[in-house]
């Protein structure tokens, strides 16, 4: 026994010095070259130690899970919406509906301020903030048979507070699903190769779900297996469409992909969750942890060093190319899904808790997969780091700051103090086998560029178009498995609003209740999909930072439910767990939310530029980018909406904060008045291991156990 401490000690403490060799680097570097694997050690080190200590307090100490208590899942089992789910496929369920745009697009853009303030965020905030959030309302959604956020606010909260919190967390779902599309069209746009993987995913899915429930039941490491050739087959596949005479059924317009993809969201969610969901998640979950983990290896290899700043002079000017405002707050907002994203509550409050076996995997799931969507926003950020600072202002200002050629983009890009020459942008595009790399905005240009840099070096600097085209279409992948689970939870959401008005809505799996908040929530992003793709100042760049402040609003939400919950079930001592990342999310947030309505900066307040260009309505001219007074409108009318989405928005967070701390002191105060609505307890007959892999003495159970665990 004093041998196992010992070893446990000695790992540990290698990989505290890892971790601690990695942040020493990091920070006091003034000058030097620094290599992006400084970075990784710093991200690794840190995830380690904060998964092994700090998940397993919480989990076990705080939260007191219970192995032999009966999750949703087992006594709900319905076979649509509630089915136990083995744990790996789970993990890859849970993983891929969580990691979507967020984690690719944000930090990159973030990268504008320098790699080292991301990356401070990107670890601290997943730590302490984003991966308790996510496991603590698994927790107490498991306990109260999935109910969605906005329900269990409205039921521990109160009316006043749950209706904020319940309107608050449905609008702010609709917002992100509809920029999660936007970042798939812009990617799959125009690009056969891409199109045609993404959309053989679709059947490959079915197969395994039905070879899992049908075929093979419990099956996983077959299916997996099959899953995965298949997969890959569809990646090689993708290149001969893109080089046949099917490139052109395949190269979609941005309003044709927006139709396919309302049409895909619309079934995704209505179809038995073991049919697509599950298995389409679980697929993608293959490619995106494989190519994470290439990604962490080839930095190793190849050793690239970090070109952007540590710190840039936009992040206190605040007048930066990319996004406009400073540091604090937009850095924080900018990141949003890699360190704190309440779009994952959403999805832990949604599809997971009705499909989980045991509450003992909840630490892995919660805990372990946003960590693992943190790893994808470390990667994100190093992509956008090593490549030459040049490149990336020029990839992702849009053109109307840069022009349309290379020689005004390397022009202004020179004056910002990166220099480029217009040889140089016009051969990064020709190495990729792209016809212009020139304000590809949105982030997932650059990540894929990044990754094609990494990937080529390994492979001896050949194939650098093969992996970036490989990295558009991971990327879209990624994203698109967020689409479908967000559609279903959007639903789910629809449907507890609507059952408290009509009771049959309550039932989740009622067919006409179904159809039609399906069809609704898929018209509402559908709309800003479509608004986006036909934006005159660029979708990614007008939507992108509502996305981000609606997200960490509905992480304020989901901490202070989270929060109000730590306390009305006698667990008050612990309630700064997340009552901390509350009031720094708020804070942060509010700020956002207050300059993008009050600014007096029209690159910054939505209400200000509304008025800068009705104004020039008004005196008949046209302002760039806008080409015609159609597209004058259209910034007006965006920006009006945007404004009062963002005023009413922080207006209903604050209402849930307020009413959130009230119930909180009046526990304290007088308890007796508190009422819980979790369910009772009920024994549990499945027998299931908590983590990856069982140990003794899960093995021990599983063998002694009359009921096994379900596929």
């Amino acid at each position: 026994m004093r041998t196992a401490n010992v070893r446990t000690i000695v790992v540990w403490s290698l990989v505290a010095l890892i971790g601690a060799a990695g942040w020493s680097v990091l920070a006091l570097s003034r000058g030097e070259e620094v290599s992006a694997a400084w970075m990784v050690a710093a991200a690794l080190g840190s995830y380690a130690i904060g998964y092994r200590f700090y998940s397993k307090f919480i989990a076990h100490k705080v939260l007191k899970v219970d192995a032999t208590r009966a999750t949703p899942a087992e006594r709900l089992d319905n076979g649509i919406d509630f089915h136990p789910t083995d744990r790996r496929v789970l993990l890859g369920h849970h993983f891929a509906a969580i990691a979507g745009a967020g984690p690719l697009v944000g930090p990159v853009l973030a990268a504008q301020m320098g790699y080292l303030p991301g990356t401070i965020w990107i670890i601290v905030g997943v730590i302490f903030a984003g991966a308790v959030q996510d496991m603590v309302v698994l927790f107490f959604s498991t306990r109260r048979d999935g109910r969605s956020l906005g329900q269990m606010a409205r039921e521990e909260i109160g009316p006043f507070g749950g209706a904020a919190a319940l309107l608050a967390a449905f609008a702010i779902m609709i917002i992100l699903l509809g920029v999660l599309a936007l970042v798939i069209v812009n990617a799959l746009a125009a690009s056969p190769w891409g199109t045609f993987s993404i959309a053989m995913t679709i059947p490959i899915a079915l197969l395994m779900g039905f070879y899992l429930r049908v075929l093979r039941p419990g099956r996983v490491s077959e299916v997996s297996l099959i899953g995965v050739a298949l997969l890959l087959l569809a990646l090689v596949s993708g290149r001969w469409v893109a080089e046949s005479s099917w490139a052109d059924t395949f190269t979609l317009a941005p309003s044709t992909l927006v139709i396919w993809l309302v049409a895909y969201g619309f079934i995704a969610s209505i179809l038995p969750v073991w049919m697509l969901l599950a298995p389409r998640d679980y697929l993608s979950t293959f490619m995106k942890i494989g190519t994470i983990i290439l990604l962490a290896l080839g930095v190793v290899i190849a050793l690239p060093t970090l070109k952007m700043d540590p710190v840039t002079d936009f992040a206190s000017r605040g007048d930066g190319p990319v996004f406009a405002g400073s540091l604090f707050p937009f850095v924080f907002i900018t990141i949003a899904c890699g360190a704190l994203s309440g779009f994952h509550s959403l999805i832990s409050s949604g599809t997971t808790p009705k499909m989980i076996q045991k509450e003992t995997q909840i630490r892995m799931i919660g805990y372990g997969s946003m960590l693992m969507e943190s790893s994808v926003a470390i990667m994100a950020l190093v992509a956008a780091s090593i490549i030459d600072p040049g490149l990336y202002f020029a990839m992702n200002a849009p053109a109307g700051a840069i022009g349309t050629t290379v020689e005004s983009a390397s022009q202004v890009v020179t004056g910002w103090g990166y220099s480029i020459t217009p040889g140089e942008l016009a051969q990064a595009a020709k190495n990729v086998e792209e016809a212009t790399l020139l304000s590809r905005t949105g982030g997932a240009p650059t990540l894929a560029v990044g990754v094609s840099e990494i990937f080529s070096e390994v492979t001896g600097g050949s194939l650098k178009a093969f992996w970036y085209h490989f990295a558009i279409m991971f990327e879209a992948l990624f994203i698109l498995t967020a689409l479908d689970a967000g559609t279903r939870v959007g639903r789910f959401m629809l449907q507890d609003m609507l059952g408290n008005v009509y009771q049959p809505f309550r039932n989740v799996s009622w067919k006409p209740g179904l159809v039609v908040t399906s069809a609704a929530v898929c018209a509402l992003w559908g709309y800003f999909l479509w608004v986006g793709v036909h934006e005159p100042l660029g979708g990614i760049n007008q939507l992108f930072p509502i996305f981000g402040i609606s997200n960490q609003l509905l992480a304020a939400v989901a901490l202070a439910v989270c929060t109000t919950l730590l306390v009305k079930s006698g667990r008050l001592k612990w309630a700064w767990i997340t009552g901390i990342p509350l009031a720094w999310d708020a804070t942060v947030t509010l700020t956002a939310s207050w300059q993008k309505v009050f600014s007096s900066d029209p690159k910054v307040g939505f209400f200000k530029q509304r008025s800068v260009f009705q104004d020039a309505i008004d005196r008949g001219e046209v302002l760039p980018p806008a080409k015609t007074m159609d597209d004058m409108h259209t910034v007006v009318t965006n920006s009006t909406v945007d404004g009062v989405l963002s005023a009413v928005l922080a207006l209903l967070i604050v209402v849930v904060i307020a009413d959130a701390a009230r119930v909180c002191v009046r526990h304290v105060r007088r308890p007796a008045l508190s009422t819980l609505s979790e369910t009772p307890y009920v024994e549990s007959r499945i027998v299931a291991p908590a983590g990856l892999f069982p140990t003794g003495k899960e093995k021990e159970e599983a063998r002694d156990a009359v009921t096994p665990a379900g596929p």
